[in-house]
């Protein structure tokens, strides 16, 4: 059949514009593997997988029901890793329906293309000591001040104490001008002399937002004259830049690390069988669709068991359906000492690997063997490194703040 021209030139044109498509994100492709390399002193044998997903309005495993905003970028480790605030999952690695549960996450414009060592927090963000979370922490909180012109209980603050901003909202009163706060809640008791309501800045959810921060200063403003208090109001221009760079840093060190355990066979893993061997081991079924290992004293969850599959683990599912494999997801901002908790996951995924008669794989079903893991709990160690430079120590009060939903 004769074509003419113009079908000739369509066909051109269309030839020219697939392939200026696949050289546009295969270059892409290699820019975001130079920034994770950069960022973490990557080793080049190690395989990465750039993640797809945004960020939510908050988590590497991001917990269900999340909203992504932002893209974010899987910090190479050889494992795979499950949903994460900031990002969102890796496409299937085959047209077998298994897909990567969660990738590591990392923020599409990190502060600086810099190694580990070298991060430094951005302007307006201090690095002290971690807070303890018994106190406000001006470093990651807006921080309004009411002093009453005289002591009130924590009663007087109810419609304050109950605002719902859409972020993290605390209060502190203290009974003396120079005495220690004291986090209250509608049942605390005393008089106070004065006041600070405390909004958070960032999570895993992003940046608190202009209109966010003047609601919490209107609310705090038709507060006081209640009480009636002189306030103490920050500026909201500077505080939404500062909640900005502050998000802006906890993405370039947001990492969460997964290691999959998997069945290659047809065979399937029983539900009932699975719950069996996790309990077990030492994991409850939690809320969220995943297991939970926590620490016996403290109660604080160390890593999680997932679904390959990304469907959530209930006592129902557990009961009738099956699996071919599980992921373990460390949170690395979330615990303290992250490698000697990683060696504590990677010791309980062997063993379950071991029992249910499967492999230990990377997110391309490719073996882990020691060396792998080896790189692994260096990249983990890494990112701890690059969170206490940014004035943040994994597992505290502040880690847990900005690293949550």
């Amino acid at each position: 059949m004769h074509m003419s021209p113009l079908q000739i030139g369509l066909i051109i044109a269309g030839i020219v514009l697939v392939v200026g498509v696949l050289i546009y994100n295969a270059w892409q492709e290699r820019r975001i593997r130079r920034r994770i390399d950069a960022a973490f002193q990557k080793n080049d044998d190690v395989p990465l997988q750039p993640a797809t997903s945004a960020r939510v309005e908050p988590t590497l495993g991001r917990p269900a029901g999340t909203d992504a905003d932002e893209p974010a970028s899987r910090v190479g480790a050889p494992p795979a890793a499950e949903e994460a605030p900031r990002h969102s999952a890796a496409p299937p690695v085959e047209d077998t329906g298994w897909m990567p549960p969660v990738e590591v996450i990392a923020s599409p414009e990190p502060v600086d293309e810099l190694p580990v060592a070298d991060l430094q927090p951005p302007p307006g963000i201090a690095v002290p000591a971690a807070a303890s979370g018994g106190e406000p922490d001006p470093d990651i909180e807006c921080i309004v001040t009411l002093q009453p012109a005289k002591p009130v209980g924590a009663g007087a603050l109810a419609a304050g104490l109950h605002a719902r901003l859409g972020k993290r909202l605390r209060w502190f009163g203290r009974t003396a001008p120079d005495g220690a706060w004291r986090l209250l809640s509608s049942n605390s008791r005393g008089e106070f002399v004065e006041f600070a309501a405390c909004l958070l800045l960032a999570d895993r959810n992003g940046a608190a937002s202009p209109a966010q921060l003047d609601t919490f200063v209107r609310v705090m403003s038709e507060l006081s004259p209640m009480l009636p208090a002189a306030m103490s109001v920050p500026d909201v221009g500077a505080e939404a830049a500062r909640a900005e760079t502050l998000d802006r840093l906890c993405a370039d060190v947001d990492v969460q690390v997964g290691l999959t355990v998997l069945r290659h066979d047809p065979a399937s893993i029983a539900g009932t069988r699975l719950r069996g061997v996790a309990e077990a081991a030492g994991f409850r079924l939690a809320s969220g669709g995943r297991f939970e290992w926590a620490q016996e004293d403290t109660g604080a969850v160390l890593f999680t068991l997932q679904n390959v599959r990304n469907e959530p683990f209930t006592v129902d599912t557990l009961r009738t359906a099956s699996t071919n494999g599980v992921v373990f997801l460390l949170d690395v901002p979330r615990v303290a000492d992250p490698p000697r908790v990683f060696d504590q996951m990677k010791l309980a995924a062997k063993r379950m690997a071991h029992t249910l008669g499967g492999e230990l794989v990377d997110d391309n079903r490719r073996p882990l063997d020691d060396a792998a893991l080896a790189l692994t709990r260096q990249q983990v160690q890494h990112a701890g490194d690059a969170l206490r430079e940014c004035g943040i120590e994994p597992g505290t009060p502040r880690a847990l703040a900005l690293f949550g939903a």
